[in-house]
Formats: C-alpha cells, structure tokens, sequence
C-alpha cells in the first residue's frame, strides 16, 4: 500500500514538472512573439510616410500585390458599364412607349369600328376657310330636331382653325334613311357685332358611313362670313 503510494506520487510530481515546463517554454514564445510585434510597430511609426511601393531589389521577384492594377483602373471600366446602364434603359423605356402608343391607337380604330359600325357610322366636321370676318365662339348641331353637338371654342382652338385644322366635332349612329341636319352659329361679325347664322342640309344615310363638313368661310363680294354643309361622297 505505501508503494502504491509512492508510485501515485511520483507521477503526479513528473506531471507537474512537465506541465510547468511547457507552461514556461509557452510563456517565453509569446514573449519573444509581442516583442518582435512590438519592435516591428515601433519600426513603423517611426518609418517615414510615402505613398510611393518600395523600389525592388536587384533580382527579387515582384509581389502579387505590385502587379495589381490601381484601383482606379479597375474602377474606370466598372463606371463606364453603369454609365452605359441608364443610357440603355432609356433606350428601352422609349421603345415601350412608342409600343403603348401604337397599341392604344389600334384599340380606338378598333373601338371606333365595333361602337360605331361602317352601316350606321356617321361623322361630322369642322373646318374654316380664312375666317377674318368671323370670330366663332360655339356651335350647335341637331339632326332630325335632336340636339347631337354642342361646343364652345377657346381662342386658341379658333387660331388652329384659322392655321387649316379640322375639328372632328361628332361622331355617332344614324339609322338609314332620309335626314335633316341644322347647324347654328354664334360668334363676332363685321364690326365686332354678335352674329348668329345657321345653315341647313338634308341628305340620305346609306348603308356606309356618313361624312359631313361644317365650313365656314369669308365672302369677299358680300363682306360677310358665309356657312354651308359639305358632304363628301
């Protein structure tokens, strides 16, 4: 029993030895470590600053870090790519416009033909020839004692009739058959006087579409402003 004794205590005693000794060898390699770490910190604070890479040795072997391109490099393409970005994407919300436009305008052509079929479609306009003698200011438009058109017009609409512009004043339905169109006139006459004339048509709806023409002109021989009904065949 006291040699077992003996034999536990001198194990632990060698373990205790060893643990101390590598505890000790441990010890001094990180002090050697921090002190080479805090010679080479000290080394570059006291280096002087310079922005420029170190000048290589005769036959050393530049780094990877000396054959990268600079940052600035690199960066320059990388700009030009999202430069060219918002340019393309430009380009493409151009192209979806012009798609829209042309979709919208084939949807009225095709809700004009579906609302309005070519055997009842009839179609009135606008038009003033010259017009000096005449200041429009509204229109009115009754086919078969039915009121169908009723507009007034800014001074900015007369000077586009004046400039040749057409105005689609309405469109709609009209059976087949005989009828009779009666339009009215208000505006300023010779010698900024109100004047108010209107003019009359009757014509025969067939089975195509209808078109008419309100037109407005000046007559030179009686100095006054004259309104007929055009209807185009």
């Amino acid at each position: 029993m006291n040699q077992f004794s003996r034999i536990i205590t001198a194990i632990v005693a060698v373990s205790f030895v060893t643990f101390s000794a590598i505890a000790a060898e441990n010890t001094a390699t990180n002090s050697s470590a921090n002190s080479t770490a805090n010679a080479s910190s000290a080394k570059a604070k006291d280096a002087p600053s310079n922005d420029l890479p170190p000048t290589p040795t005769a036959g050393a072997v530049p780094s990877a870090a000396a054959t990268l391109p600079t940052p600035s490099l690199l960066a320059a393409p990388a700009s030009n790519a999202e430069a060219a970005k918002p340019e393309a994407l430009d380009d493409r919300v151009q192209n979806v416009k012009i798609d829209v436009i042309k979709l919208n305008r084939d949807l009225l052509v095709l809700e004009e033909e579906l609302l309005f079929p070519a055997n009842t479609q009839v179609v009135l306009f606008l038009s003033m020839d010259v017009g000096k003698m005449f200041e429009l200011d509204s229109v009115q438009v009754k086919i078969d004692d039915k009121l169908i058109a009723s507009y007034l017009y800014t001074p900015l609409e007369v000077k586009a009739l004046h400039r040749g512009g057409v105005q689609r004043l309405y469109l709609g339905n009209l059976r087949a058959g005989e009828h009779e169109l009666v339009a009215f006139f208000t505006g300023g006459g010779p010698h900024t006087r109100d004047y108010k004339r209107g003019a009359t048509i009757k014509f025969t709806k067939e089975a195509q579409a209808k078109y008419l023409e309100l037109r407005i002109r000046d007559s030179s021989n009686k100095l006054q402003p004259e309104f007929d009904i055009k209807t185009w065949q």
